[in-house]
């Protein structure tokens, strides 16, 4: 049973960033103008997808599980001191901490690898 709650988890947390890679496919010129806002170089837009939409999809079939855990906590912990770092503002201060969050999932995540359900073996 655990294997297929972790495979769940594992879809759970990665959608968002599929999603979000996908959307900046969608809108790159927004993207890079809400980058460059943040003082972070446009020229980071497409490594920035390629993390968000390959590292998910990574993550929810399970392959190399605890490097793309790593980097994409270290994406999050990034993302919300770069973006979201406005205490005084509460949608701020809730993205912020939900990226944090997320980032403590995918510490969770790397500590474990998967359970099953995955390219990679159990413990990977």
């Amino acid at each position: 049973m655990n294997q297929y709650a972790h495979l769940v988890g594992r879809i759970l947390i990665a959608i968002i960033f599929i999603v979000a890679g996908a959307g900046k496919i969608a809108d790159q010129t927004g993207t890079v103008a809400y980058m460059e806002s943040a003082r972070v170089p446009g020229i980071l837009l497409w490594p920035t997808i390629a993390l968000e939409l390959l590292g998910g999809i990574a993550i929810v079939v399970g392959f190399q599980t605890r490097l793309v855990s790593w980097l994409l906590a270290i994406f999050c912990i990034a993302a919300a001191f770069l973006f979201h770092f406005d205490l005084k503002d509460s949608l701020q201060s809730i993205l912020f901490l939900k990226d944090l969050a997320i980032a403590g999932g995918f510490l969770l995540l790397a500590s474990t690898g998967t359970l099953g359900l995955s390219v990679d073996k159990p413990g990977r």
